[in-house]
């Protein structure tokens, strides 16, 4: 279930990121109108940040998707090792969203 809301976030967080390169893509393009080498320099520039956006997004992807995994893994562990523990602290847990949902 947490992995589930994390992967959704993940996803979330991706998508308006590529959004935002997009955007930006097509500002790019726009600029292509303009003349002279104040417009040559910001088109550079754009482009260049749209490639480090794009690298930094690559390597972002990975180490999320990653430590989630290790996350995942860790948690199937400790509730396979302490099967009783986990039960309580889920019972806890389900306890206090109670009191938290019953106040609103």
């Amino acid at each position: 279930m947490v992995s589930k809301a994390n992967e959704r976030a993940q996803e979330e967080l991706i998508a308006e990121f590529n959004a935002l390169i997009a955007d930006t893509e097509k500002l790019l393009a726009h600029t292509a109108e303009l003349a002279g080498d104040e417009a040559d320099e910001l088109r550079l520039s754009i482009h260049d940040s749209l490639k480090r956006a794009r690298d930094t997004l690559q390597l972002t992807e990975y180490t999320v998707r990653e430590r989630a995994e290790e996350a995942v893994a860790s948690a199937e562990a400790y509730v396979q090792q302490n099967p009783w523990q986990s039960v309580g602290i889920a019972a806890g847990v389900g306890f206090l969203l109670g009191l938290l949902a019953s106040r609103r």
